[in-house]
């Protein structure tokens, strides 16, 4: 089992690995705090773990349009009877989870103002 040191949002962090998968597993980090950085460049600083929480809220958006994106295509091969499954959720569910995830980002954009 290999260790990394991964940064993210100016903190380090211990990460076990299995062997070989050390780059990898940075390369992630850096994404995360990519990320992580955008939306603390949005809201500013709202603390550890609402950040983490609202970061990985986004990371899932991502990965659900991701699943869209692939089931849609998928879709397009089969009969246009099936529905597309993403984590069980159909394209309205999802529709409302990314309303959802700008509202939450909006209304800390306007706290943020607040108390600017």
């Amino acid at each position: 089992m290999a260790q990394v040191t991964v940064t993210i949002n100016d903190r380090d962090y211990e990460i076990a690995c299995d062997d070989g998968q050390e780059n990898h597993l940075i390369k992630l980090s850096q994404f995360v705090d990519k990320r992580l950085r955008k939306l603390t460049d949005a809201i500013g600083q709202v603390g550890d773990a609402r950040l983490l929480v609202m970061a990985s809220l986004l990371l899932a958006d991502e990965l659900s349009e991701v699943y869209t994106e692939l089931g849609s295509s998928q879709n397009q091969q089969l009969t246009s009877s099936k529905s597309t499954s993403n984590f069980g959720l159909n394209s309205d569910d999802l529709d409302l989870f990314t309303s959802r995830i700008e509202n939450i980002v909006e209304n800390f954009q306007q706290s943020k103002r607040k108390f600017s």
